[in-house]
């Protein structure tokens, strides 16, 4: 009933249609690589392979679709894990249908996006030491110039690019610029791996910690 839901739900847009559902991990990796969508809707509580193992497959394809992870409070351990694998942004399952529609069109123009209730509880497992598994050290973070390494502080403080340009005193582009080169220079695809890794390697602490 859910997905039935939710093919609806994005077939009444213009702009977006549905090429495909699954019921199971297994079948939508398949249908991932057959089908080569813009988004892909990864829940991670699903028969056989799980969201989580399905993520990590579909988003180390060549040319990979974007991942948006749904989720309930009792899973933020799992998506934590499908933010490392890959997956661009997560959303709650009650979500409102405009927030899916805006999730969706959010992470197709190659945004992350965290939901905030989620979000809250992903830095208090930081803040606790709970979160499933650590990360290696990363020495691409010493390639970073000063001013890169404080605009990654920021992104992981969760300002966008237009507050993170009013915080420095520069132009927008000029934080743009920035944000390219660090995504490039530390290996990751976007917004939200640079947060996971400024956690992971302690450039960044929770404010409750």
């Amino acid at each position: 009933m859910l997905l039935a839901g939710f093919v609806a739900i994005i077939d009444a847009e213009d702009d977006l249609e549905v090429v495909g559902t699954a019921a199971d991990g297994a079948a939508a990796v398949e249908l991932a690589a057959a089908a080569r969508p813009d988004v892909v809707i990864m829940d991670i509580r699903m028969p056989g392979m799980d969201g989580l193992a399905a993520t990590r497959l579909v988003t180390a394809a060549d040319d990979p679709p974007k991942v948006l992870v749904l989720t309930t409070f009792d899973l933020d351990a799992y998506v934590f894990e499908a933010l490392r694998a890959g997956a661009s942004g997560f959303l709650l399952k009650d979500a409102d249908p405009d927030e899916l529609l805006a999730a969706i069109r959010v992470i197709a123009g190659g945004e992350a996006l965290l939901d905030p209730a989620v979000t809250g509880r992903l830095i208090e497992a930081f803040a606790t030491g709970v979160t499933p598994s650590a990360a290696p050290e990363r020495p691409e973070l010493a390639a970073l110039t000063p001013r890169e390494r404080e605009v990654l502080t920021l992104i992981a403080e969760g300002l966008s690019n237009a507050e993170i340009a009013a915080r420095l005193g520069v132009g927008v582009g000029t934080v743009k610029t920035h944000v390219n080169a660090l995504l490039t220079k530390i290996g990751v695809r976007d917004r939200v791996q640079a947060t996971i890794l400024a956690y992971d390697v302690g450039l960044v602490r929770p404010r409750s910690a």
